[in-house]
C-alpha cells in the first residue's frame, strides 16, 4: 500500500463516564455494539484491521466489498445484527464464514477520517476530520450519526448501547483514551435467583445465576451478577442456604453455561433481586450484572424475558 498511514495503526480509546459530558466543545455520537475496526483503502486494495492490530477482513468479505475505490483510512466499527452474530464470524472455516455473509450480513459505519489521498488528518480537530469525512461522500460508506447538544443524545442512552462524546478541538492520538468518553447505556431488570457459583475463596459467593420466564412460562437462566463485596460474599452464603435445593455440580459442564466447567450451586426459584447491566445478545446478559437490591416485594412469576427487549 501507498498510503501515508498503514497497518497496524491502533485506535483512539475512549475513557469511562457515567453521564454526558456538556457544552459547546462536545459533539456525540451513538456508541455501536460491534467490533472496532479500522479501514485501509487504497485503490482496489483493502485492509480491514481490528483494535488490537490484527487482519479482520478474511471474516468478514461482504465488507470488504462494500468499500468504494480510492485513497483513504477510516475509522470505525463491524456491526450485524447482534454481537453473538459477529462472533460467529471468527472461524476458520472459509465455507463458513462465506455462508454467513450471506445469511447475517455485516456493515462498516465509519466515524472518522484518518488519512485522505497523501494527506494524514491525525492532528486536525475532530470538527475538521468529520468535516472532510462528509466531504469525501463516500458511495456505500455509513457514516454514523452525529450530534451537537447532550440533550439531542439523550436518547441513544436508552435505545442504542450508549453515547460517545468527543471533544470538538482535540487531534486523533492512536491508541491513547484522550479526546473521547463514553457513556454505556445501563439498564434495570427484576430477575429469579436460580442458583449460586462460588467465589475464588473458601466458603464464599462469587456470583448468583439468574432466571427469567418465557412467552411458555418456563424458567431459563439469561446470565449472572458479580461485584459484591468480600463482606456480601461471606455472608451471602448463609443467606442462601436456607434455599437450596441439594442439587449442585463440579468438574463436569455446567447446567447453567453448556460446555463450560464450572461449579454451582441450585436454589429454589423463589428469590428475585433488581439488577443493572448495559448489554443484551441473544436473549443474554452479555457483562455481568450488579445487583441492586433484593425485591422481596416482587413475584418470580412477574420476572419475565420482556424486559430484556425494553
Amino acid at each position: 500500500m501507498t498510503l501515508p498511514l498503514t497497518p497496524p495503526l491502533l485506535p483512539q480509546l475512549a475513557r469511562s463516564r457515567t453521564s454526558l459530558p456538556e457544552g459547546d466543545d462536545w459533539a456525540y455520537e451513538p456508541k455501536f455494539d460491534g467490533f472496532r475496526a479500522i479501514a485501509f483503502v487504497d485503490g482496489g486494495d483493502v485492509v480491514l484491521q481490528s483494535r488490537n492490530g490484527k487482519p479482520l477482513g478474511r471474516y468478514f468479505p461482504e465488507v470488504l466489498a462494500s468499500f468504494p475505490a480510492g485513497r483513504y483510512v477510516l475509522d470505525g466499527e463491524v456491526v450485524a445484527a447482534s454481537f453473538d452474530t459477529l462472533g460467529q464470524r471468527i472461524h476458520p472455516a472459509r465455507s463458513r464464514v462465506e455462508r454467513l455473509a450471506v445469511e447475517t450480513p455485516a456493515r462498516f459505519i465509519a466515524f472518522d477520517l484518518l488519512a485522505e489521498g497523501d494527506t494524514v488528518l491525525l492532528d486536525r480537530s475532530y470538527d475538521e476530520r468529520r468535516a472532510a469525512l462528509e466531504a469525501l461522500a463516500l458511495e456505500g460508506v455509513e457514516l454514523t450519526p452525529v450530534v451537537r447538544a447532550a440533550a439531542d443524545a439523550q436518547g441513544w442512552l436508552q435505545d442504542e448501547e450508549g453515547v460517545i462524546a468527543k471533544e470538538t478541538a482535540a487531534p486523533y492520538r492512536p491508541g491513547e483514551r484522550v479526546g473521547m468518553v463514553k457513556i454505556k447505556r445501563v439498564r434495570t431488570i427484576d430477575a429469579v435467583v436460580l442458583g449460586w457459583r462460588p467465589g475464588k475463596a473458601e466458603r464464599t459467593v462469587g456470583a448468583l445465576i439468574l432466571g427469567l420466564h418465557g412467552p411458555d412460562g418456563r424458567l431459563r437462566e439469561v446470565g449472572h451478577s458479580s461485584g459484591f463485596t468480600a463482606k456480601q460474599k461471606r455472608e451471602l452464603v448463609d443467606e442462601l442456604a436456607p434455599y437450596e435445593t441439594g442439587e449442585h455440580g463440579s468438574g463436569g459442564p455446567s447446567r447453567w453455561s453448556a460446555g463450560r466447567d464450572l461449579e454451582w450451586v441450585a436454589l429454589r426459584p423463589e428469590l428475585v433481586v433488581e439488577v443493572t447491566f448495559d448489554h443484551v445478545s441473544d436473549g443474554r446478559i452479555r457483562h455481568g450484572a450488579k445487583v441492586q437490591r433484593w425485591r422481596t416485594d416482587k413475584a418470580p412469576a412477574d420476572c419475565t424475558t420482556d424486559q430484556l427487549e425494553s
